[in-house]
């Protein structure tokens, strides 16, 4: 457990390594979209028709932006700053030179380790389709080793989106985030991983039809809901404690709140209690193992977004 949390970590830092001073070449760095888009240019193609994407060239430019670098230092320039490279930017080989918006590596891990274990499906001349099924279930296994978050472990997914979209950085800390938040920078506590994940960057492009991008049936908007939920209240409640500003307590109180009516929904289970009793990571992993597979829509169906709402 703990060299799985480790490994969720280096993907929440891996666009900010320079924040600690480490050298780059002693840790894994993203390719960029670019080298994704070799095989998964439908993917690509969403993304470059989002927020995440166009963000690259509009973000440092807002009076906004310049007032929240200018409350927490370092470098004027956003593509530069240490502290803004983490959430805004792809910082993209040995160099991490800024060179795209939030991007596949952003949510799925800095890829230089993991990227010819998952592209490996059972030699060099062995194609995906004739991969063996025990050689599938041990790519999936060696690539989240080193450092993959497969898009089917939404839970780790939800980090990732809670980490700068909650404002609650694990390697920032409480007075910064602070700072930010006065400064102007946007928090949103109503932050759901379903209304999020399903809109304008849903990319769910599957054998046996990968021209078709598929959203999730009712049993896996419910179950992500969930996964979103527990996410939100684990890494809220940690947020918490890191700052006694009022505004910033106030505002990781209330995604606390909007988080528990979600786990309550489940609340007769007993690792959903265990969780709202101790809102931890261990916690909130055997909730998401115990609802793995479950149709919870009649128990979370009231609460989902309306799919007009989607982002």
């Amino acid at each position: 457990m703990l060299h799985r949390q480790g490994l969720i970590l280096a993907a929440l830092v891996a666009v900010g390594l320079g924040f600690f001073g480490l050298p780059a070449q002693a840790q894994p760095f993203m390719q960029g979209p670019k080298k994704c888009q070799e095989c998964h240019e439908a993917e690509v193609t969403v993304w470059e028709g989002t927020k995440h994407f166009a963000s690259f060239r509009e973000v440092h430019k807002s009076d906004k932006a310049k007032d929240i670098v200018a409350a927490v230092g370092g470098e004027k320039n956003m593509k530069k700053n240490e502290l803004c490279n983490q959430c805004h930017y792809s910082l993209i080989g040995e160099e991490m030179k800024a060179e795209a918006g939030p991007s596949c590596e952003s949510c799925h891990g800095a890829s230089s380790d993991w990227y010819p274990i998952h592209n490996d499906y059972g030699g060099k001349d062995v194609k995906r389709e004739d991969e063996t099924a025990e050689h599938k279930t041990k790519r999936i296994a060696d690539a989240a080793a080193a450092g993959m978050i497969w898009p089917h472990e939404r839970y780790d997914i939800a980090l990732n989106c809670m980490s700068c979209h909650g404002l609650d950085r694990p390697n920032v800390d409480g007075d910064t985030l602070a700072k930010m938040l006065a400064a102007g920078h946007p928090a949103k506590p109503d932050y759901e991983l379903v209304q999020y994940s399903q809109g304008s960057v849903l990319h769910r492009f599957y054998p046996p039809d990968v021209t078709v991008n598929k959203p999730l049936d009712a049993a896996g908007l419910a179950e992500a809901y969930i996964q979103g939920a527990a996410a939100k209240l684990v890494t809220a409640s940690a947020a918490l404690a890191k700052s006694s500003d009022p505004a910033y307590q106030a505002f990781q109180q209330k995604r606390i709140d909007l988080a528990r009516q979600g786990i309550e929904a489940v609340g007769d289970m007993a690792e959903a209690q265990a969780l709202l009793t101790d809102p931890s990571d261990a916690n909130a992993r055997a909730l998401v193992a115990a609802i793995k597979g479950q149709d919870l829509s009649g128990k979370v169906g009231s609460l989902l977004p309306d799919p007009g709402t989607y982002k």
